[in-house]
């Protein structure tokens, strides 16, 4: 179930790679890499459906997907986050007026290797691990080991939202080091004894050790009632008002067919 074959960011669905939205039957989507999972298993089940229908699909980042979006290269932008009201304002003046679609329900979880003592950190240590004030796990209750920072890279919804719920807009410490994935992150952290990084929950297996924030489990049912203290909703956008086989898709996504496989992927369904 787990995506480390999704760690370059990169999923095609069909052996579709127009960037032209003109095209009948085919449907491009791009952006996050953690809403990417979610995309592609609605998108080929849809396709089993409605085989007349090619989707291709592309990650990269929530901040490339609503570029795209913006410059009206993709029919459906992924993002992590909530897109910006500079981007609006962007994407207006280029003719598009986009549209929001919460499709599931996420929350971040702090994770370490699997051999770390810790099990619970809060979120002003967090602060100031990633801010580069707490250096030694030996600090927080840990072993007498340099702690090694894996964060997302400043294109990702989720580092957006990670400096928004816990840096507090302070700056990530310069000698972190930075991934384009989530499965990336997982990957660094599984390889390393002294790391820490975040991921989003549909990313979280055995290979890691998930500690819990603020002494809350990072869970659907803390997330849905809003005791976790990094949630956040997942997104698709379209540039204008979805018609046609991008409209489809999205109510399938948002159906109680596609919100099943939401959450046979890891995450939190809308229902």
């Amino acid at each position: 179930m787990k995506k480390m074959n999704w760690i370059t960011g990169i999923m095609s669905l069909a052996m579709v790679f127009s960037t032209s939205l003109a095209h009948a039957g085919n449907v491009s989507i791009n952006g996050s890499t953690t809403v990417l999972p979610i995309a592609q298993k609605t998108a080929e089940a849809f396709m089993k459906e409605h085989p007349d229908v090619k989707i291709s699909i592309s990650g990269g980042g929530s901040g490339n997907g609503i570029k795209a979006l913006i410059d009206k290269t993709t029919d459906i932008a992924d993002s992590s986050r909530a897109i910006e009201a500079k981007e609006i304002e962007q994407a207006k003046a280029k003719g598009s007026n986009p549209v929001e679609f919460i499709v599931s329900f996420d929350c971040i979880i702090p994770v370490v290797h699997s051999t770390n003592p810790l099990k619970n950190i809060t979120l002003d240590q967090l602060k100031g691990i990633y801010t580069g004030e707490i250096k030694n796990w030996k600090e927080i209750g840990g072993a007498d080991k340099p702690i090694v920072i894996v964060s997302r890279d400043t294109s990702s919804g989720t580092y957006e939202v990670w400096e928004e719920k816990v840096m507090k807009k302070a700056r990530v410490y310069p000698g972190a080091l930075l991934q384009a994935s989530n499965g990336a992150v997982v990957q660094s952290v599984t390889n390393n004894p002294n790391a820490i990084g975040y991921i989003g929950l549909g990313y979280l297996d055995k290979s890691v050790k998930a500690l819990t924030a603020n002494g809350i489990v990072g869970s659907k049912e803390t997330t849905l009632n809003k005791t976790y203290p990094i949630s956040r909703p997942l997104y698709m956008y379209t540039p204008v008002p979805a018609a046609g086989d991008v409209k489809n898709f999205l109510d399938f996504v948002m159906s109680d067919k596609g919100q099943k496989l939401v959450e046979e992927e890891g995450f939190i369904p809308l229902r």
